[in-house]
């Protein structure tokens, strides 16, 4: 019966050897597993010409033993644990089977058949665990090879999303550069607002210098004739009188310069800096500014200005010409609503725009920021569309008067960039007012 353990040897050898012929590794093992083959075949007959039955049997087991426990050392032959394992109920039926046959003869020649019995159940059982590995080795296979089909599929969609991914980048700078564009557009077109009203709040400095340096010239002529006339006390009066006409004359050259400053400033592209701001001046020069622009279009056009602004408003750090095109924004819309509802009110209908600033204090009573309401007493902005004016591009004006982009930007600078707050309190029919949060 030793032939058994042999048997399985040299079969284990053989089907190893078969299942890696396909595979990278067979190069490395064939040679070895061939060799082993045969030389499992001349042991057997080594043994079985030098030694009895029973020791044959016994050194069987140990021979099949060695082979297994070689292979399950090998890294590349884990795939095979399942039928390496297989072999140890022969190796221990048949290391059993030797040493009972040699220690006790007459035991073994009653239960010769018990033992015959479990070697060949053992040596079934390999066949058995065989094509079970086989089986799960060829679903391994086909899930290796579904996993290949897998990984490739995954691959392609990788690649088709890298390059969506890259084409939606691309898209996304366009639009970036578009909405920049459209952005300095809309600061254009608010320029633009800006340049009547300008013109006419320059001229006022403007005519004053003229003026004063006209009275000054007439005054250096008498200065000159006193002079002559030796009459130093006159003269001296005179320069006095020019010296204070020169004060004015350099007050309203310093107005002019600001209002061109400022008119440069708001057609620059931000700086995005912010600065230390007094939010009383922007408020009250844009309040005007936008007034004029609105006069320069319609000379008929009258509304009562007020302007109560907290003379303690603490200074915040803002972008000061972000700010500025908001305040534009909100004084220009003012004028606008009341203008067109005075076109279609009657006869009692007075237009008025009022702007106020007053400081937000914490309960411990320090500033907490500041607050700029902008009201009139224009149409109204209706329910329906209350929330959709904040939106880029809706707008309430007739196609070619407005952009749809003033109260987006503003949106943008106030609740984004500077993490305040913009509500809406309106009604229909009897005004509006913008109520801007700054914090401090």
């Amino acid at each position: 019966m030793f032939f058994f353990t042999f048997l399985a040897a040299f079969l284990l050898t053989v089907r190893i050897r078969r299942s890696l012929k396909f595979s990278p590794i067979y190069p490395k093992w064939r040679a070895a597993l061939t060799a082993s083959g045969w030389i499992i075949i001349g042991l057997w007959f080594l043994f079985n010409y030098y030694f009895d039955s029973e020791v044959n049997e016994i050194l069987g087991a140990l021979v099949l033993a060695g082979i297994v426990s070689y292979l399950k050392k090998e890294p590349d032959f884990k795939s095979f644990e399942v039928l390496l394992f297989a072999h140890y109920p022969l190796i221990i039926a048949a290391f059993i089977n030797g040493v009972v046959s040699l220690a006790f003869p007459d035991f073994f020649d009653k239960w010769d058949n018990f033992f015959l019995c479990a070697q060949l159940v053992a040596f079934g059982w390999i066949f058995a665990r065989f094509a079970t590995s086989k089986k799960q080795q060829e679903e391994i296979k086909r899930v290796n090879e579904r996993k290949s089909e897998l990984e490739v599929l995954v691959a392609q969609r990788t690649a088709e999303i890298t390059k969506q991914r890259n084409e939606l980048q691309d898209a996304l700078k366009e639009l970036q550069a578009t909405q920049a564009q459209l952005i300095q557009q809309e600061k254009l077109a608010s320029l633009g607002e800006l340049t009547a009203g300008i013109a006419h709040e320059i001229q006022n400095p403007l005519n004053f210098v003229n003026n004063f340096s006209e009275v000054s010239m007439e005054l250096i002529d008498e200065m000159e004739q006193e002079l002559n006339k030796g009459d130093r006390e006159e003269a001296m009066a005179i320069a006095s009188d020019i010296k204070q006409n020169l004060e004015k004359i350099r007050h309203h050259g310093y107005r002019a310069d600001g209002i061109v400053k400022g008119m440069l400033q708001h057609s620059r592209a931000s700086s995005n800096v912010r600065e230390p701001t007094n939010i009383n001046t922007i408020a009250d020069e844009y309040f005007r500014l936008a007034y004029h622009g609105l006069r320069a279009k319609d000379k008929s056009f009258n509304a009562e200005l007020i302007a109560n602004l907290d003379p303690n408003l603490p200074v915040i750090n803002i972008v000061s010409q972000d700010v500025g095109r908001v305040l534009l924004n909100m004084f220009t819309n003012a004028f606008y609503a009341v203008h067109d509802k005075k076109k279609t009110a009657g006869p009692d209908y007075k237009p008025k725009v009022e702007v106020s600033t007053h400081t937000i204090h914490t309960i411990s009573g320090s500033p907490n920021g500041i607050e700029i309401r902008v009201k009139d007493n224009g149409s109204g902005i209706p329910d329906a569309i209350k929330d959709k004016i904040m939106q880029p591009f809706f707008t309430t004006k007739p196609a070619g008067e407005g952009t749809g982009l003033g109260l987006s930007l503003s949106y943008d600078i106030i609740v984004k960039a500077h993490k305040g707050k913009i509500d809406i309190n309106s009604k229909e029919g009897e005004g509006t007012e913008f109520v801007i949060f700054l914090p401090a």
